[in-house]
C-alpha cells in the first residue's frame, strides 16, 4: 500500500472540513452531546480567526463536549492516499501523547533495525574446563531481549548440562552490560516502580508469560474457602529474590475484590494487602522489581540446579571477562514478531529496550540518550516537526513526552510508504475486535458502530489524557489517517468521545456513543486482560 507524501495545508488554523467528508458528515449532527453552559474547551494555539466552511458539524460538537470543559483538544484528519486535510482542530498544539507515542519508537527500530532483528542471550564460561569442572564463573550475559522467559533459561541451562559442565566452583555472573545503568526514564513517576508498567530497564531481564512484561514477577492470589483466613499466594518464577510481607484478607462470598501487590522502592519487598471474596477464582498480580539482571541470574541458577549443574557460589552483577568461550546462546523472535505484544497491549517495556537497542546498534551506546537521538534523526526523516515534538522515552510513560495532531499524521502517511508497513499497520490495535491479540486496548471500545474492524489506531490513556491515532477505513473503500489528542480533563473520562469521533469519521450518528457518562476508574476484575493504560486509569496515578 502506497500513498502521495502529506503535503503542509495552506488552510487557516480552526475547523476546517474537506468537501466530501463534510457532505457525508453535516447530515449526523449530535443532538444531545454539545457543550454544558460555561468554558468551552481550551484553543491551545494563538490563530487567526477565519470563517469555516461549515458553521457547525458534528465533529465540532464531539470536541464541544462538556467532559472537555477547559482541556486542551486537538485533531487532525487527513486523506491517507492523498494527504487532503478533511478536518482540523488545533493540530498544532503540543500536547501529551501517552501511549500514541509508540507508533513512533515502533516506526523507527523497524526502519533503524530491521524487522528481522534478534535479541540474543549468551552463556559463557570464564574459566578453565577440568573434566566436568569449570573452575571459574558462568556468565548470563543480556541481549536485551524483552521476551525472555524462565522456560528459555531453563532450555540455556539444560545445553550448559549437555557440553558436559556439572560443577562451577565460582559464580553465576549477571552480564547487562549491553545497555547502560540507567533504570527508569526520565519523568517517570517514582511511586509508579512498583507498576509492571513502570519497570527498570535492564540489557539482561525476565518476563513471565507472553505479554512481554519485563522485569517482573507475578503473584497468583488465591482466596481461602473459609472467610477470615489469608489467601494464598505463589510467585512466579519461585526463585524470584523477592520479599513479601502483609497479607490478602479472604473476604465474604460475593464481595469486593480490592487486592493490591505493590513494592516499596529500593528493594524487593512486596506488600500485599486488600480483600478477596471467598468464591473468587485465583487473582493475578504482576510487579516491578528492581535490579532485573539479578532475577534472571537467581532463576538461571537455580535452572542449573534442576539440570545437574552445581554452582559453588552466589549470582553477581559482572560483565564477562575477556576470553570467556560460548556455551549455549538462545535468540529471540524477530522484532516484527515482538511488535503485537507491544503496540496491542501498549507495552510500555519493550518500548524502551527498542530505543536503547537502537541506540546500541546505530551509534554503539545502549543508553536512551543515544536511541532517542537516532529516534529524532528518524522522525525529521519521517516528516516530524522538530520544533513541536519532544520524546524523552520510548513509551509514552513520561510526561516530559510532547508532539502534535500534525506530526502523528505525517508518520501515518510515512510509514505508508516503508516497506515494512504492514508489520507495522498489523500490530496495531482493532476496534472491536475481542481476540487479545488482534483488538488488544480497543477490544472493548467501537462495539456495536461502523468503526468496528475499521479503525486500526494506537490508543493513549495517563491521568488527564486520552488519545487515538490511526487509520479508518470508511465502507465507501476511502481510508483515512488521524490524530485526536486529548489533555489535561480533570472529570469523567472523554474516551467515549474519542470512540464516537472515530465512528463519526466512519459514517454514522455518534451521539448515542458520546452521550453517555465516561468510565469511572476502577480495580479490574480478575480475568480483564491487563494492559498499562487499563492499569493506570484502574489505578488513577499515573
Amino acid at each position: 500500500m502506497r500513498c502521495i507524501p502529506p503535503r503542509r495545508s495552506a488552510a487557516p488554523q480552526g475547523p476546517v472540513l474537506g468537501r466530501a467528508l463534510a457532505t457525508a458528515l453535516v447530515a449526523l449532527l449530535l443532538t444531545g452531546s454539545g457543550p454544558a453552559p460555561g468554558t468551552a474547551p481550551r484553543a491551545v494555539e494563538a490563530a487567526p480567526a477565519s470563517p469555516a466552511p461549515l458553521a457547525a458539524t458534528a465533529l465540532d460538537r464531539l470536541l464541544a463536549d462538556r467532559r472537555l470543559t477547559g482541556a486542551a483538544v486537538s485533531a487532525l484528519v487527513t486523506d491517507a492516499t492523498t494527504g487532503e486535510v478533511l478536518y482540523q482542530h488545533s493540530p498544532d498544539a503540543q500536547l501529551l501523547p501517552a501511549s500514541t507515542l509508540k507508533t513512533v519508537t515502533a516506526a523507527a527500530a523497524l526502519d533503524l533495525l530491521g524487522p528481522d532483528h534478534r535479541f540474543t542471550t549468551t552463556v559463557l564460561a570464564a574459566g578453565r574446563r577440568t573434566g566436568t569442572v569449570l573452575t571459574g564463573d558462568l556468565v548470563l550475559r543480556g541481549g536485551g531481549d524483552p521476551s525472555l522467559l524462565p522456560a528459555d533459561l531453563d532450555a540455556l541451562a539444560a545445553r550448559v548440562a549437555a557440553a558436559g559442565i556439572g560443577e562451577v566452583s565460582g559464580d553465576v555472573l549477571a552480564d547487562a552490560s549491553r545497555y547502560d545503568d540507567v533504570p527508569l526514564g526520565a519523568g517517570w513517576a517514582w511511586d509508579d516502580q512498583g507498576a509492571y508498567y513502570s519497570p527498570e530497564i535492564s540489557a539482561l531481564t525476565l518476563t513471565t508469560d507472553a505479554d512481554d512484561d519485563v522485569g517482573s514477577v507475578r503473584l497468583t492470589l488465591t482466596p481461602d474457602p473459609a472467610p477470615g483466613h489469608p489467601a494464598a499466594v505463589r510467585v512466579t518464577p519461585a526463585e524470584a529474590p523477592v520479599r513479601l510481607s502483609g497479607h490478602v484478607d479472604t473476604g465474604a462470598p460475593g464481595g469486593e475484590t480490592t487486592a493490591e501487590a505493590d513494592r516499596r522502592p529500593g528493594g524487593n519487598e512486596i506488600v500485599l494487602s486488600g480483600t478477596l471474596p471467598a468464591d473468587a477464582g485465583p487473582t493475578e498480580e504482576w510487579v516491578a522489581v528492581t535490579d532485573p539482571a539479578r532475577l534472571a541470574g537467581t532463576v538461571f541458577r537455580a535452572a542449573l540446579a534442576r539440570h545437574g549443574v552445581t554452582v559453588r557460589g552466589e549470582v553477581r552483577e559482572q560483565p564477562a571477562p575477556g576470553g570467556a568461550a560460548v556455551l549455549a546462546e538462545h535468540d529471540s523472535v524477530p522484532l516484527a514478531a515482538l511488535l503485537p505484544p507491544f503496540l496491542k497491549l501498549s507495552n510500555n517495556g519493550i518500548a524502551e529496550h527498542l530505543v536503547k537497542e537502537v541506540g546500541r546498534v546505530r551509534s554503539g551506546s545502549g543508553s536512551w540518550t543515544a536511541g532517542l537521538a537516532q529516534l529524532a534523526d528518524f522522525s525529521r526523516r519521517a516528516g516530524l516537526t522538530a520544533a513541536s515534538t519532544r520524546q524523552a522515552d520510548g513509551s509514552g510513560l513520561s510526561r516530559k513526552d510532547l508532539t502534535t495532531a500534525r506530526n502523528l499524521t505525517a508518520l501515518l502517511h510515512f510509514a505508508r510508504q516503508q516497506p515494512w508497513f504492514a508489520a507495522w499497520y498489523d500490530a496495531l490495535p482493532v476496534a472491536g475486535d475481542p481476540r487479545r491479540m488482534v483488538g488488544g486496548t480497543l477490544s472493548g471500545r467501537m462495539r456495536g458502530t461502523p468503526a468496528e474492524g475499521r479503525v486500526h489506531a494506537k490508543t493513549g490513556s495517563m491521568t488527564g489524557v486520552e488519545a487515538l491515532a490511526g487509520y479508518l477505513d470508511r465502507a465507501d473503500g476511502r481510508t483515512l489517517a488521524f490524530a485526536v489528542l486529548l489533555d489535561d480533563f480533570t472529570g469523567e473520562s472523554p474516551r467515549p468521545v474519542l470512540d464516537a469521533f472515530a465512528a463519526q469519521l466512519a459514517g454514522t450518528d455518534a451521539s448515542a456513543a458520546a452521550a453517555g457518562p465516561g468510565p469511572t476508574p476502577r480495580r479490574l476484575p480478575p480475568g480483564i486482560a491487563h494492559d498499562w493504560e487499563s492499569g493506570c486509569a484502574a489505578a488513577g496515578r499515573c
